[in-house]
């Protein structure tokens, strides 16, 4: 970790070295963050090395990632998602700009593989051989195929309601999957006595500090791709506040690099029947517990472990949080899908969705450009997908058959 030279608390403001302990703020325990020695960063990875590189992954920022240089890397691609620009869809909504950086194009299809990518990098050089994490689905997914991919034994918690396909990728990659009949948070919570009692090495993110600096390449990838420009807004779906807090710490880092000359707003959707968040923002108190209800599985939250980095981007960035119905949820489905071609698991196009109800609530102005992060692919949970898609028609093997359904459909 040649260009790090430190931690700082996000709560107390305790600095401490690497060495000092494994995760948490040693003072108060809340999360950190990772502190960069930019001077040093810059001697290797500026704009000019940046339009040289030919490593069309994550990696690419290496010199402001928390990873030693020599360290072996994994072999999955992980990162450098395509960011679209939507002309049409933009047009449709009343946009100058809309772009759309798909996240489900990365190796196990969720954004998560960024944070899980640095985590058994990480596992490695501290000599661990099993890591664990808690999840509703993705994180799970992310760190099983990372994992297989080194040769770690990864041990996954997940609620009972996590949906079959992400279970299905824990199983497949040889993850060994304690399915809890509880919530998420009381998964969580066993993960890390298990990881205390059986010396495994923590992926959750808003225990470990250095997974979100994994996510907040997302963020790094949309200001190289936008050629250096700054967005004047940054959509995205919040469950326990990692991705948005990652993505801020990115823009960050980008500005102290001198990269961009600006930073842009960020703006946080929860589901409604998950949205503490939401509601610690509007009411300037502190995170509630709620009992979540949505069917984006992977935001439904009840006690966010990001809280405060998450708030602090809004609040930071001048941003905003809101919360969208299932019913918008679906809706954003069908829209991005039928007119940008980005297929989006629920919680993936949430940021989509809290982008349409701003739109209508006239709190987007037309002339800003406008990211959207679609952090999971649909066919993480097929069942809600053609919720929001309808079922097909079904027709008897005739002529007869195909020209009445046809003519039903409007196409005869």
């Amino acid at each position: 970790m040649d260009n790090v030279e430190g931690l700082v608390c996000v709560s107390c403001g305790r600095q401490w070295s690497v060495e000092q302990t494994l995760y948490t703020c040693p003072g108060c325990g809340e999360n950190g963050d990772v502190v960069y020695n930019y001077g040093g960063v810059k001697k290797h990875l500026g704009v000019d090395h940046l339009k040289r590189s030919r490593d069309w992954s994550m990696w690419r920022y290496r010199p402001v990632l928390p990873v030693k240089s020599r360290s072996p890397l994994p072999p999955l691609q992980v990162g450098w998602t395509p960011l679209y620009q939507a002309k049409d869809l933009a047009a449709s909504l009343g946009l100058r700009e809309l772009f759309i950086k798909d996240e489900g194009r990365n190796p196990t299809a969720s954004l998560k593989d960024r944070a899980s990518a640095v985590g058994v990098v990480k596992a490695r050089e501290l000599g661990f051989k099993t890591i664990t994490c808690a999840s509703t689905g993705n994180a799970a997914s992310s760190l099983a195929g990372l994992s297989a991919s080194v040769g770690l034994l990864s041990v996954i918690f997940v609620p009972e309601r996590a949906p079959k396909a992400k279970v299905a990728q824990l199983l497949v990659f040889g993850s060994r999957v304690l399915m809890v009949r509880g919530t998420y948070d009381q998964a969580f919570d066993l993960c890390l006595e298990a990881s205390r009692q059986f010396n495994w090495y923590s992926r959750n993110t808003g225990y470990n500090p250095y997974l979100s600096e994994g996510k907040k390449t997302a963020a790094l990838e949309v200001c190289e791709q936008l050629g250096f420009r700054v967005p004047d807004k940054v959509f995205v779906s919040v469950g326990d506040g990692c991705i948005i807090g990652g993505l801020w710490k990115g823009f960050r880092d980008a500005h102290a690099l001198g990269w961009i000359d600006g930073l842009p707003q960020l703006v946080g959707v929860q589901a409604q029947g998950s949205a503490p968040l939401v509601k610690a923002w509007q009411s300037g108190k502190p995170v509630e517990p709620v009992v979540p209800d949505t069917i984006a599985d992977s935001i439904a939250v009840g006690m966010p472990r990001d809280a405060l980095k998450a708030l602090r981007a809004v609040r930071e960035s001048r941003g905003q949080m809101v919360a969208v119905s299932d019913a918008e949820i679906l809706e954003a489905m069908r829209v991005l899908g039928r007119q940008a071609a980005v297929f989006g698991e629920p919680a993936g196009v949430t940021g989509f969705a809290g982008l349409l109800k701003l739109l209508g609530a006239g709190a987007v102005r037309p002339d800003e450009r406008v990211v959207v992060l679609v952090t999971g692919n649909g066919l993480k949970d097929a069942e809600s997908a053609i919720r929001a898609g309808g079922e097909p028609t079904l027709i008897e093997a005739t002529v007869e058959g195909m020209t009445a359904a046809l003519g039903r459909l409007g196409l005869a």
